[in-house]
């Protein structure tokens, strides 16, 4: 992985996992993700969400879609 990004699709990824486990719902804010994030690559994931045009306070939904979870 560049050492300068962090791609969107494991930000995604990452995100949909923590939702199929059950450890946050599509419902939470982006945000909520600096919990299983680690704190030397959260600038990079910001920068990257920017970039995507999400922002911290959109639902985790936005960033990984509607799709149908077993958590539903």
């Amino acid at each position: 992985m560049n050492s300068s990004s962090y791609p969107l699709a494991i930000i995604q990824d990452e995100a949909r996992q923590l939702v199929e486990q059950g450890f946050v719902t599509r419902h939470q804010r982006i945000y909520k993700l600096w919990q299983y994030i680690p704190a030397r690559e959260w600038m990079r994931v910001e920068r990257e969400l920017e970039q995507n045009d999400l922002m911290l306070r959109d639902c985790l939904g936005d960033l990984i879609g509607w799709g149908e979870f077993a958590s539903d």
